[in-house]
């Protein structure tokens, strides 16, 4: 059963036009509300980080100027570079094979932004908590991969079609890891739900818990901290999975021009690229609910500090694409079947000895 603690954005906003014991239309409503405001702020935090915070961290990494010409810090790129792409001519290269080639970028896009609905984002900002949320979160971000092999197959172009094959390749070989990884935590939790930092019985809520205090200082019961081996599993893994180097196979541009994208222009373009950014960006969601307490956190309110982890996280992956070299396809695939598989497994099963001895 949910926790009676489980309060979501939906509850908040009915409580807040006065509109508790409203019936079913309301309700509707309202939760179409609470999903625009969620979809939103996701929204804007890849508008953020694809035409300025990507180009302003990856030049402090590089050493180099980014760019700062159009207001301040340059931060107006993102309305400039909103209209240019827009603006520009939507292509379709003949023999496409529609309507394939049009939902592609749809669904990349569409999955990221499913897979943020049950997750806790600070206190009752989360639109539903159900007891399989875990499972579902893997399960709508995994459609991903769909949209990226409809690409490559649709748009009708070799380099096209061996991006899109990649990306199934290279999917099936860490998504695997990542769930395996993923299913320790619920071993540690005994649950599937996420939950929030007021639900005991969840992912969340029993990290809120003290591990250890060291000179007077309180150590969270984080399972970064409980279990850093599958901590860093699954940060490897959540590489592979939004395709930052070195596993950025997929779209690999000195080798296959630019992927499973290569023929995409317009708007298609620039669903694929926010789809990219939006994968990021759940991909840190999904790391601070499963191993850095959720939104919990000192002083600061539960949405900052979820702020703070999920762009730690694309602080992370920005640094890989900036200092890993690409690895080959075929060591690729050999690190995840070879490598990974045989990590996730190890320590999946030794999670469940520890906890099987502790119970």
């Amino acid at each position: 059963m949910i926790p009676l603690q489980t309060i979501t954005l939906t509850d908040r906003l009915l409580s807040v036009l006065g509109l508790e014991g409203a019936g079913p239309l309301a309700v509707f409503v309202v939760a179409f509300l609470a999903a625009g405001l969620i979809g939103t702020f996701v929204l804007l935090n890849t508008a953020l980080a694809g035409p300025w915070a990507k180009r302003k961290i990856t030049a402090s990494f590089t050493d180099r100027v980014s760019v700062n010409r159009i207001g301040p810090a340059g931060i107006g790129t993102i309305v400039v570079d909103a209209v240019r792409l827009l603006s520009k001519e939507l292509i379709i290269p003949e023999k496409v094979d529609r309507p394939a080639y049009d939902f592609a970028p749809i669904i990349l896009a569409g999955s990221a932004l499913l897979g943020f609905a049950v997750i806790p984002m600070g206190s009752g900002i989360q639109l539903a908590d159900p007891e399989i949320g875990l499972a579902y979160v893997f399960a709508v971000a995994s459609i991903a991969t769909l949209g990226l092999l409809m690409a490559g197959y649709a748009s009708n172009n070799k380099y096209s079609f061996l991006g899109g094959l990649r990306a199934v390749a290279q999917n099936l070989a860490y998504e695997i890891p990542l769930v395996l990884t993923g299913a320790s935590v619920v071993i540690f939790a005994g649950t599937l739900q996420l939950g929030n930092v007021n639900a005991p019985g969840t992912i969340v809520g029993a990290q809120q818990a003290t591990l250890v205090t060291i000179a007077g200082i309180s150590i969270p019961q984080w399972f970064a901290f409980v279990n850093p081996f599958a901590f860093a599993l699954f940060l490897m893994a959540n590489l592979a999975e939004v395709g930052r180097n070195p596993f950025d196979i997929p779209e690999a541009p000195t080798e296959i021009v630019a992927g499973y994208q290569t023929e995409y222009s317009s708007v298609y373009f620039v669903l694929f690229y926010l789809g990219e950014f939006i994968h990021i960006f759940l991909g840190g969601a999904i790391i601070a609910t499963l191993f850095l307490g959720g939104p919990a956190g000192p002083v600061l309110p539960g949405i900052v500090w979820f702020l703070i982890k999920i762009w730690g996280v694309f602080l992370l992956t920005q640094w890989a694409r900036s200092a890993l070299p690409r690895v080959r396809i075929d060591q690729l695939i050999e690190i995840g079947w070879k490598g990974m598989l045989v990590l996730s497994l190890a320590n999946l099963l030794l999670t469940a000895a520890i906890v099987g001895v502790i119970a």
